[in-house]
């Protein structure tokens, strides 16, 4: 019994200490428990701080490169746009040259649209190829916009308007050559009126090509003398082109009698095969002859209109004319207007360009209708002065006007075939003219 009383007291020592130190237990992880919830809870609260504030930021970073937040400190890009936007509508519901004025418009709007980087013009500073700097972020319209400054699509260009073309007009009244040729007196005349009032030669020369009513000409010879005037000079030439019919009457009509505008032309003699063959070839051979500078554009239309009159190449014909030919204009429009920049465009010089290229067509329509009237002094057979007009190279409107123009004085005068001769033989003066010039200034 004394025994049972000794363990009883030793159990009972024992549950006692067992207890003391399971208490000592849990209060120890219990206070641990307390340290490790509440040390990680403020590392939380600041690391969820910084991820606020990493969001936050990046938010801020997407917000500034969003092209309306920068609208706001680029406002000229917003004409620019308006600018486009009416080109556009020019394009597709006035129907002013739209297979390039559309893409033209659209270009425009592209490089204006602010933080798209499509087009960079420190690309092209200095009239180069900034080359070494391409790989440090050239946009899409960039590598398109090679095509126009090594000339490459002009030509293309040229060869699908050789072949939708026929000299057979100008073969059959070789006069007509001399009336495209006069037509070219706008070019030179504006050339000297640009130079005089301030622009430079190579720029006054971009601008006088204007006078040539031809589009690609003009983007050939402005690429290489004045490339940061592509913009405005390609807009004023194809809006120009698409006004021929507004633009041209009231000229024709100035320097001309009604008794002349009455004069009927005997029919066209029939030119043979043989002719249109030789034709392209030779013209090819002494023209780059005499100057080389114009031997890429003539040498490429001369190569379009063989493929149509040698009867050899029929597929090789229908491409250039048709998939070549378009596919070329979608590039050339869209570049050429990427060159519209706001900084290039909203300028006094784009409205003196505007100003100057109206003037250079307005002389060379009044140049072929006045040499017109100079051979009727002293040849037998006369000629209609107003198949004249038709020496700017707006192929084929300018002969449509002067047809117009002849039936609404005498409703039988046939005079479309008989303004093809120099409406084509504008073609080659304007690309005779271009050569002359890069000669001078390139």
């Amino acid at each position: 019994m004394k025994n049972f009383k000794y363990f009883g007291i030793a159990l009972l020592m024992s549950l006692f200490c067992a207890t003391a130190s399971a208490q000592d237990s849990v209060e120890t992880i219990v206070v641990e428990q307390t340290i490790e919830t509440t040390v990680p809870a403020e590392e939380q609260v600041q690391v969820e701080q910084e991820e606020d504030l990493e969001i936050g930021k990046s938010f801020s970073e997407f917000v500034g490169t969003m092209g309306f937040y920068k609208l706001g400190t680029q406002w000229k890009c917003l004409i620019m746009l308006a600018i486009g936007c009416l080109l556009l509508y020019l394009a597709i519901v006035k129907k002013y040259e739209p297979l390039l004025l559309l893409p033209i418009a659209f270009g425009m709007i592209l490089t204006n649209l602010p933080g798209a980087g499509m087009y960079h013009t420190e690309l092209f500073a200095g009239g180069h190829v900034n080359w070494g700097d391409f790989a440090n972020g050239a946009g899409l319209l960039d590598y398109l916009y090679l095509g126009v400054k090594l000339g490459i699509y002009p030509c293309i260009i040229f060869i699908g308007v050789g072949a939708m073309t026929d000299f057979g007009p100008l073969l059959a009244n070789p006069k007509s050559l001399l009336l495209g040729a006069a037509a070219q007196l706008g070019i030179f005349a504006t050339y000297l009126c640009a130079n005089a009032i301030g622009f430079t030669p190579a720029e006054a020369a971009s601008i006088g090509i204007i006078g040539g009513a031809d589009g690609p000409t003009s983007i050939y010879l402005t690429s290489k003398l004045a490339p940061h005037l592509l913009g405005p000079i390609a807009v004023a030439a194809y809006s120009y082109m698409a006004l021929v019919p507004v633009i041209q009457p009231p000229i024709m009509k100035f320097f001309t009698t009604k008794k002349e505008r009455q004069i009927e032309m005997k029919q066209l003699r029939k030119v043979s095969q043989t002719e249109k063959i030789i034709f392209p070839i030779m013209v090819t051979i002494l023209v780059t002859l005499l100057l080389p500078d114009a031997g890429a554009l003539i040498g490429c239309l001369m190569l379009g209109n063989l493929m149509r009159e040698c009867g050899v190449v029929e597929r090789l014909s229908d491409t250039v004319q048709n998939a070549l030919m378009n596919i070329t204009t979608i590039f050339l429009g869209i570049t050429v207007g990427a060159t519209a920049t706001a900084d290039n465009f909203l300028n006094l010089k784009t409205l003196s360009i505007l100003c100057m290229g109206i003037v250079a067509f307005g002389l060379g329509t009044a140049g072929g209708v006045l040499l017109a009237k100079f051979i009727n002094l002293f040849s037998k057979e006369k000629i209609n002065p107003l198949i004249g007009s038709a020496g700017v190279s707006a192929v084929p409107m300018a002969a449509r006007v002067s047809q117009v123009v002849g039936q609404e004085e005498n409703p039988g005068n046939f005079l479309l075939m008989h303004a093809m001769g120099p409406n084509v033989a504008g073609v080659i003066g304007s690309a005779v003219a271009a050569g002359i010039l890069l000669s001078m200034l390139g």
